[in-house]
């Protein structure tokens, strides 16, 4: 297996922490003081943007996200910046040109990121493509990561032969992103190894506490040769959110995987982070409901945010009895919808089509967008056909695409510059207009009227409910 070194840390507070803690609701004035301690630590990398935090800067913080990456990069002198990037995606939750995937590449890595993690919501590699070739030419390190799901069709073979799939197209690293908490202890050591059998590239292990079992799982990955864990400083570390840096480097100290990082150092960090966990539980940012153990993921497969969408959706409905009865409809909707990993936006797509479907009291009898655009084939291939009859309900007699999605896409940027021309203050802005339009387009007129000096209670703003 080659020799053993020690375990690299990703610290997740500044990105995949706060958003599955308190809906990424962190704003950069909380980062910056402690960034300088932060980049003593010794961290593999930090991540600290893409994911929900772009959309949520925009549109609650009234913050421009661009800039907040540009700070980040000015106090972290020493450490790597990460990024989450959906793949054809981005970070909306739609695909994008490729004009527009390669731009988004272009000016993450020159504002500073350095590693940019991408995935896809159904593993079709064909959906990275673009991204990956876009991060290469662009000097940065791109890292895959492979959205982990259970499945007849997840077999440690198929993991291995996309493991070497993704080394040819030039990634420079593997991520196992296990959004739901469902990668069991020794089934870890069985993945991290076949990974290793697929392809020389480092492996990388990201996890949720959500399940209960994270910490362990990181322990036997960790046996069998993982090059890296994510981890989020304690105060802002289980429930949601991962496994505790601190508890994480204690475990492995002294050992051949030591992680070499100071418990001092951390301490102060944690401290540093330890008021503004109790501001978030005092306002009700935090909730105590997603701090606790849900084995409801290990049964069902649903992630955490998946599961919270459900209730409220249900709520909305005033039909909060029918959770049982939509978790039981969930594994059958994704069963027909070809058996994709429930991550965004695919968790979203078989989460609202189950509701639905229970609702209705009749499976189908009202189908999603989004779902027809699955079953269409315009957001890749899934592992496992589409169930034929449930197609053929929800498209009629439109023939799916085979192609990848994206061929489909015309270039897109020009035709966005002009059409926002009036706010443009950086070449960055036509990406965030790209992405949320309504959204970013309130926030330039915002950033216009702090400017300008105008009374911002009269600035149009838009509040819309935070998706997942």
């Amino acid at each position: 297996m080659g020799e053993i070194k020690k375990l690299g840390i990703t610290e997740t507070v500044l990105r995949d922490a706060h958003q599955s803690l308190i809906a990424t609701r962190m704003p950069t004035e909380e980062m910056l003081p402690i960034i300088d301690k932060m980049d003593q630590v010794g961290y593999h990398s930090v991540e600290c943007w893409g994911g929900a935090t772009f959309d949520s800067c925009l549109r609650f913080l009234k913050e421009d996200p661009w800039d907040r990456l540009r700070k980040l990069k000015d106090g972290f002198k020493n450490t790597k910046l990460q990024m989450l990037f959906r793949g054809q995606n981005i970070l909306g939750y739609r695909p994008y040109a490729d004009d527009v995937v390669e731009y988004f590449v272009q000016k993450s890595i020159a504002n500073g990121i350095d590693i940019i993690r991408i995935f896809d919501c159904l593993n079709d590699l064909r959906n990275l493509e673009a991204a990956v070739k876009a991060t290469n030419k662009e000097g940065g390190h791109a890292q895959i990561a492979l959205s982990y799901t259970l499945g007849d069709a997840y077999t440690l073979d198929y993991w291995k032969e996309t493991a070497r799939k993704i080394e040819e197209m030039g990634a420079d690293s593997i991520c196992i992103k296990d959004m739901a908490g469902l990668l069991v202890p020794y089934e870890a050591e069985k993945l991290v190894k076949a990974l290793k059998e697929g392809s020389k590239l480092p492996i990388q292990l990201h996890t949720h506490y959500t399940s209960g079992v994270a910490a362990m799982t990181y322990l036997k990955a960790a046996e069998a040769g993982v090059d890296v864990i994510d981890t989020a400083i304690s105060p802002f570390a289980l429930g949601t959110s991962q496994p505790a840096t601190e508890v994480m480097v204690e475990t492995f100290k002294g050992t051949d995987r030591d992680t070499g990082l100071d418990q001092k150092l951390l301490a102060e960090i944690a401290e540093y982070f330890r008021p503004y966990r109790e501001e978030c539980l005092d306002s009700g940012l935090m909730s105590t409901k997603i701090l606790g153990v849900n084995i409801k993921t290990l049964l069902y497969q649903v992630p955490g945010g998946m599961l919270s969408n459900l209730v409220s959706q249900l709520k909305e409905a005033k039909q909060d009895d029918k959770l049982q009865e939509v978790l039981e409809e969930v594994p059958r909707v994704r069963k027909d919808f070809g058996e994709p990993p429930l991550v965004t936006p695919s968790s979203q797509i078989v989460g609202t089509q189950a509701v639905l479907n229970v609702l209705m009291g009749e499976r189908y009898k009202m189908v999603t967008k989004e779902s027809k655009d699955l079953l269409s084939g315009k957001y890749g291939q899934t592992i496992k056909p589409f169930d034929p009859e449930v197609q053929k309900k929800a498209i009629g007699d439109t023939v799916p695409i085979t192609h990848r999605p994206a061929d489909d896409i015309e270039p897109e940027l020009d035709r966005l510059r002009g059409e926002i021309a009036q706010y443009i203050q950086q070449d960055e802005d036509v990406l965030s207009y790209a992405l949320f339009p309504q959204v970013a387009i309130d926030f330039f007129k915002y950033r216009e009227a702090q400017q300008t000096g105008v009374d911002l209670s009269k600035a149009d703003t838009v509040n819309k409910t935070y998706p997942a």
